[in-house]
């Protein structure tokens, strides 16, 4: 029977030590193909292509016709489902956009900010063991939210589902692509792919290494790790906690799944029920060893300290027993509230995004939003007297960084009709 560790806090250091990625390693195979991409475009592309994705055809990008014929194969349920999905997804993005204001700050000073979206951007769709529609929904729609005008997709070899969802959003752009490749491709432009201002979505650590190496040269959402949760609960079943746990385990073996509960009982009932819903778990061989290796059940004295943890570990997934927690939240992905909120409604169809920040950068930012596909840009006007008030303050400053043509730009203005 496979066991679940079983930790006191003290021992738990280990969960905030998170296993590294081979980043060196990484960037070395992936620095050649990025070079060979942007000196010689659609021909180091294809090769890689036909090397690494097994593609077959002539070009990387898929025809209009294609992705229509499969939107036109795919079932009345999942057709309905991704209507669903997408309608929440829509709105919530809606709610997250920057808008545009202008407030006078004082007489004669007026300040704001003008809201315009990027003209491209590349959504990234991984193909790996599932095919995986409900990204392309929460990468395209807060896109098509922000206004952007060019939006593509890649995929290096997108299931039906794929194609087809992206056809019903309008995302006719498609990519038979992936890797590292894909990523210079967006990056720098070929005769087939174009440039984009961000990419976005996850991948592979090639992918990632990628990302991480391009970034400045394209703008991307964040360099992503494994995918993670942290469960905070008192009492509760012990089958849908642990059903939760196997949900993020089964995406990958090097996810990670914790629960911090300040139960013994519970501790044993939910070690003992993930083991037992294993035995019938069709994806049970990579969510054993994500269980066995990257995850465990730590048993804290209060609450206060489970909360405690779970700022410092930052995780990409948070769920909390009650709203009462969610004030003392500082760092997280994304939080699910209550035993009927669970982590696999965000994935699919709540109306959050599930792009989420992994390996702690939770710590610095939120998940993939709206707000990703547009530029704030501040606006200013003065008139002359609001002008004369700040004055003192702009010249004084000016002098005191030794920027004299500064100072003198401001007097200029001041003194032309005294």
């Amino acid at each position: 029977m496979l066991m679940i560790r079983i930790l006191e806090l003290k021992d738990a250091g280990v969960l905030l030590r998170r296993r590294s990625a081979c980043w060196r390693e990484a960037e070395r195979t992936v620095k050649p193909i990025l070079e060979a991409v942007r000196r010689h475009g659609d021909r180091a592309l294809l090769q890689y292509a036909r090397r690494l994705d097994g593609l077959e055809r002539r070009s990387v990008r898929v025809p209009l016709r294609e992705s229509r014929r499969a939107a036109g194969k795919m079932s009345r349920p999942l057709r309905r489902a991704i209507a669903i999905a997408s309608e929440n997804i829509r709105a919530y993005a809606r709610i997250q956009l920057p808008r545009d204001f202008t407030l006078e700050l004082r007489p004669g000073l007026r300040l704001g900010q003008v809201v315009r979206p990027l003209d491209a951007i590349a959504a990234y769709v991984p193909a790996g063991r599932h095919a995986l529609p409900s990204t392309l929904l929460m990468t395209v729609i807060p896109a098509q939210v922000a206004g952007v005008r060019r939006i593509c997709v890649a995929s290096p070899k997108p299931a039906e589902s794929i194609l087809g969802a992206a056809s019903i959003l309008g995302a006719d752009e498609i990519f038979l692509m992936g890797g590292a490749h894909a990523i210079a491709a967006f990056a720098y432009g070929t005769e087939t792919v174009p440039r984009v201002d961000r990419i976005v979505g996850p991948g592979n650590i090639y992918v990632a290494a990628a990302k991480k190496l391009l970034a400045g040269e394209v703008g991307i959402d964040f360099v992503a790790g494994p995918t993670e949760i942290l469960i905070l609960a008192e009492d509760g079943n012990a089958r849908i906690l642990a059903a939760d746990m196997l949900a993020q385990a089964e995406h990958d073996a090097d996810a990670s799944a914790v629960l911090l509960t300040t139960s013994n009982t519970l501790a044993r009932a939910v070690a003992a029920e993930l083991a037992h819903q294993l035995l019938t778990l069709p994806t049970a061989a990579v969510a054993a060893r994500a269980i066995a290796r990257n995850s465990a059940i730590v048993r804290v004295r209060s609450m206060e300290e489970g909360i405690k943890f779970a700022n410092q570990l930052a995780p990409e997934h948070l769920s909390i027993p009650a709203r009462s927690f969610l004030k003392k939240i500082r760092s997280a992905g994304c939080v699910f509230i209550g035993p009927h909120s669970p982590e696999a409604a965000g994935d699919y169809a709540s109306g959050t995004n599930h792009v989420l920040p992994t390996n702690g950068v939770a710590r610095l930012r939120g998940g993939l939003s709206t707000a990703d596909f547009v530029k704030v840009i501040s606006v200013q006007q003065l008139d002359r007297s609001a002008l004369k008030d700040l004055a003192p303050a702009i010249l004084t400053l000016a002098r005191a960084e030794g920027l004299e043509a500064h100072a003198r730009s401001v007097e200029a203005r001041i003194h032309e009709s005294s």
